[in-house]
């Protein structure tokens, strides 16, 4: 794990920005709030490895602007009325059940990391971001964004970005930063349909559905299977997202892009995932992770780099010359090359 760690948050700062601009006053406090969370990034060391079982630990912040708040339930402490504590804790055991009993992975770290989560953040805040030690929670304004507990690919989205800073370590920034908020979109797509038992062709593919509140004109945050098309709101502008690498957005905001470029190897991964069929975890998920964790990257890989990674994976652990061709070949369609 690097010292100095990126925020690494679920709606990208470009949104809140065009938001803030139009006096949106929750937008405006939100990217306050995280510049303060992007600044105290010298992460502490994390708790020390717990056990291989699932151990989670939510807290409320009261609406308050403090970490990590007051404890409100345990493993294994049954459900109690608020939805929010109750989907954060059914978030981290599903994010902890798919890279357990999909890839053997102990936890975030494959240490046994205790899984923390903080809900009720602030008043009306607009993100969800892991801070290197925990999840946060916002509630959201109700005007453009809800509740962001509600959503487990967000929260499997979220975790994923620990399991990078363990693993990978991919860089924040250009390339190597849209990989690493594709990674997060990849496993928190696939924690998603590891609930809900879903084959690629019957899930959704989307990052974020039902976060946007009633009015916005959007579906998600972000589309695998149609970068580009997640929203187009007057207020939030049209989903940015490129599906190609000619379309390679080239930008100074978001370090580089890695919200907006992120579509490029998310839609790679769509392809793979539909073209061999079945779970998309099995498979497709199993190179993806293969790729990540197997040592084979620099943390300032490129796409290029990932595609190689990910074709290496499939000749590794199937013999069979028919997977690595059609990961190429989904690479392929994306505009890169990894031969």
């Amino acid at each position: 794990m690097t010292a100095d760690l990126p925020l690494c948050a679920i709606v990208p700062p470009f949104i809140l920005d065009r938001l803030a601009e139009d006096g949106h006053t929750p937008a405006a406090r939100s990217l306050a709030l995280d510049a303060v969370h992007r600044a105290a990034r010298l992460a502490p060391a994390p708790p020390p490895p717990g056990p291989a079982r699932l151990e989670r630990v939510i807290a409320d912040a009261g609406h308050a602007e403090r970490l990590p708040g007051r404890v409100v339930r345990r493993e294994g402490q049954n459900p109690g009325t608020d939805d929010s504590v109750n989907h954060a804790y059914d978030g981290l055991g599903a994010t902890f059940a798919l890279f357990s009993e999909a890839y053997g992975r102990r936890s975030i770290d494959d240490q046994g990391l205790r899984l923390d989560a903080t809900v009720h953040y602030g008043r009306h805040y607009d993100n969800a971001f892991w801070d290197g030690r925990r999840m946060v929670f916002g509630d959201g304004d109700g005007v453009i964004f809800g509740d962001f507990t509600a959503c487990v690919d967000v929260i499997g989205h979220e975790l994923s970005h620990g399991v990078t800073q363990f693993t990978a370590g991919l860089e924040y920034q250009g390339q190597p930063g849209a990989l690493n908020e594709s990674v997060s979109d990849v496993f928190g797509s696939l924690v998603k349909q590891y609930a809900l038992r879903q084959d690629a062709a019957d899930a959704d593919w989307l990052i974020g559905a039902g976060l946007l509140a009633p009015g916005v004109q959007g579906v998600a945050l972000r589309s695998m299977k149609e970068p580009g098309t997640a929203y187009d709101d007057p207020r939030l502008g049209k989903d940015p997202q490129p599906a190609h690498l000619r379309d390679y957005v080239h930008t100074a905001s978001d370090n580089g892009g890695v919200h907006i470029n992120s579509g490029i190897p998310n839609h790679a991964f769509y392809l793979l995932a539909t073209a061999l069929g079945g779970p998309a975890w099995e498979c497709a998920g199993q190179i993806w992770y293969d790729a990540l964790t197997g040592r084979r990257l620099p943390a300032d890989a490129d796409f290029t780099a990932f595609a190689r990674a990910t074709v290496a994976a499939a000749r590794d652990r199937y013999p069979e010359p028919s997977v690595a061709d059609t990961v190429t070949a989904a690479w392929a369609r994306v505009g890169i090359s990894p031969g």
